[in-house]
């Protein structure tokens, strides 16, 4: 599912909508929980997970940013893949060819799944977290953490 142009940022937002966005903020930001309103008048309760989407979109909005809403099955093509990990394009095909990131075709091109990406991404930011504690280890074992190094003469 995607949701676009449908959410503007703050400048294009009607002045109406800027206060109504400003009302749900002290609601969502208050201490009884939200709920809907059916057609009947019954109230339904809002799911949690479904409450923190809707609380950082209108947190999002009222700041003035677009809100753009995607399924995890959502495809990415090579390039939209890359850009989204900080990364060139040829280094992200090179993790393709190597299994490090699945992804399929359609037709001849490449789609990776935005779940994929994720994944991808939690797995490189945890090894990333590993290396660098392992590399404080190592400095504080050396006793050069804490050591009066003035840098390079």
């Amino acid at each position: 599912m995607r949701i676009k142009g449908d959410l503007e940022p703050g400048p294009a937002l009607a002045k109406r909508d800027r206060a109504l966005l400003a009302k749900l903020q002290d609601v969502i930001n208050g201490d009884e929980r939200p709920v809907l309103l059916g057609r009947e008048g019954a109230h339904v309760e809002i799911p949690e997970p479904l409450f923190h989407v809707l609380t950082k979109a209108v947190r999002l909005m009222a700041s003035g940013q677009a809100v753009t809403l995607l399924s995890e099955n959502e495809e990415f093509t090579t390039q939209a893949a890359a850009d989204y990990l900080g990364m060139s394009r040829p280094h992200l095909i090179k993790l393709l060819e190597q299994g490090e990131l699945p992804f399929h075709f359609v037709g001849t091109h490449r789609r990776i799944y935005l779940k994929d990406l994720k994944e991808f991404e939690a797995k490189r930011d945890r090894q990333r977290r590993e290396s660098m504690a392992a590399l404080n280890r190592k400095v504080s074992e050396a006793g050069l953490y804490d050591s009066d190094y003035a840098g390079a003469e």
